[in-house]
């Protein structure tokens, strides 16, 4: 019920030419079954279960895959209503509905199968399958730009999907020459199991090029140089499902290594490698996003800055570990939501540049004012989710003893801070430029992303007990 949906739903596009109204209705649909697909594993994990399915265990899911299942499904679902193909002008024509109807469900549909699959050689198999189905729509619009963008995706992606290919089998011969030959010895729960007998210098060493290689795809520095161009030639809804839930898979791929790691060598190792990395994404995403001129990418260098937040965060034990799943799940609704919206500014101003962009109040009322919002949210102000989760991780920080790098993060944070409230300032206010239509249009599509806002407000008010739970299983996981 989790992974089916989404294959119908790509299988439907392929075979329906040309393209009919009929099929962006049906995905809709089928993506709310995923959706409830992965409550239904929530309400499993609630009750202190454990699923697993097919030969071996080959389907396994636990609170950290309960997770991002939630947040694949959820953005899986807001793509399927509200990208290209589901009437109105929405500037695609039925061949580029149809392109994204399939892609973007393999997409999904990949992203769903790397999180349940309890071998790291198929999660790795499925991260790889996500650069494929995913780039194929990043030139949905044909242009120089958008081409180049895919290509460098594609060569980026594909170095760094081959260096945890190489971190992957460092582990399998490690477990091989300690056990022996098994037919699950790729399997994560039996890597977890032997970990405490695997050499510590190897395994090291295999998750030097797991976090390198994880990394490039979930958009750490100094792999990350892909992310920008690719985030802003993609439309919108790629744009969401890349920025709101592909960084968090790769990122997710990284935690079920370092939960191996660290019963074999201590946590040591992998707090000083996230530290590093953590701090230079959290830089480099906060001065690039000083110099921005365009929107699209600006939001892609937040990405990058709240990628290295929470590889900081995943540095700093257990609260840290927990604070970090938090935001996590909070970015997701927010990165995404706010794609989707720079999306509908980009067709009323058909320009990415934040100085085409003026009086987007004016213009778009609700939009402006949900774009503001989110903006809001994405630099960590109350009353929104990032803003605790923020919280959560500076307690952790000071909790662990480390002041000294709160206090660096804390002026990274500032400097994010500024840049994106200056930015926002310039396209909200002033008078829309000439030729710029005044009013929202098809309003319906802001009622889901109305209420990503509103879900966003409710984790920043309170921790509701059903997620706190969710949220501590995967620390007991990660054993942080």
């Amino acid at each position: 019920m989790l992974l089916g949906p989404p294959l119908l739903a790509a299988l439907l596009a392929a075979a329906v030419k040309p393209y009919r109204r009929f099929v962006g209705w049906t995905n809709a649909l089928l993506s709310l079954v995923s959706l409830g697909a992965a409550v239904v594993l929530w309400r499993h994990i609630l009750a202190g279960e454990v699923l697993t399915s097919g030969p071996g265990e080959f389907l396994r899911a636990d609170a950290l895959s309960t997770l991002l299942a939630l947040c694949v499904s959820v953005v899986g679902a807001l793509a399927a209503w509200l990208g290209p193909g589901m009437g109105g002008d929405d500037g695609y024509d039925g061949a580029q509905a149809r392109r994204f109807r399939i892609f973007a469900n393999l997409f999904t549909s990949m992203m769903l199968f790397a999180v349940v699959s309890n071998n790291v050689g198929f999660m790795w198999i499925a991260i790889e399958a996500t650069t494929i189905t995913s780039a194929m729509l990043i030139p949905l619009h044909v242009t120089k730009a958008s081409v180049e963008a895919s290509w460098k995706y594609i060569l980026i992606g594909s170095v760094g999907i081959a260096l945890a290919f190489g971190g992957t089998v460092l582990g399998y011969f490690d477990f091989v020459n300690m056990a022996g030959h098994r037919e699950a010895a790729l399997n994560w729960t039996v890597l977890m199991a032997s970990a405490p007998r695997l050499h510590p210098q190897v395994i090291q060493l295999a998750f030097v090029f797991i976090l390198i290689g994880y990394g490039t795809k979930a958009g750490l520095a100094p792999m990350h140089t892909w992310l920008p161009d690719a985030h802003s030639e993609a439309p919108a809804p790629l744009s969401a499902m890349m920025s709101g839930v592909l960084l968090a898979v790769a990122l997710y791929a990284v935690i079920r290594w370092e939960a191996v790691v660290n019963a074999a060598v201590g946590t040591k190792f992998t707090d000083d490698l996230f530290i590093a990395m953590g701090l230079l994404s959290l830089a480099i995403g906060a001065f690039s996003l000083v110099v921005q001129r365009n929107y699209k990418r600006m939001l892609a260098y937040s990405s990058i800055e709240h990628t290295g937040l929470i590889c900081v965060g995943l540095a700093l034990g257990p609260l840290g570990m927990f604070a970090a799943m938090l935001h996590l799940l909070n970015h997701t609704l927010a990165k995404s939501t706010m794609f989707f919206l720079a999306g509908r500014v980009l067709q009323r101003y058909r320009t990415t540049e934040i100085s085409g962009v003026s009086g987007l109040l004016a213009a778009m009322p609700w939009t402006g004012g949900l774009f503001a919002a989110g903006v809001l949210a994405v630099i960590g102000l109350p009353p929104f989710g990032l803003f605790i989760s923020e919280f959560a991780l500076f307690r952790a920080g000071f909790a662990a003893g480390r002041p000294w790098l709160m206090g660096l993060v804390l002026a990274l944070l500032a400097v994010a801070f500024v840049s994106m409230i200056g930015h926002l300032n310039r396209m909200l206010y002033g008078a829309p430029a000439a030729g710029v239509t005044v009013g929202e249009g098809s309003a319906w599509p802001l009622v889901p992303l109305g209420l990503c806002m509103a879900a966003l407000v409710v984790l920043g008010l309170t921790l509701p007990a059903p997620l706190r739970t969710l949220l501590t299983r995967i620390v007991e996981i990660a054993g942080s």
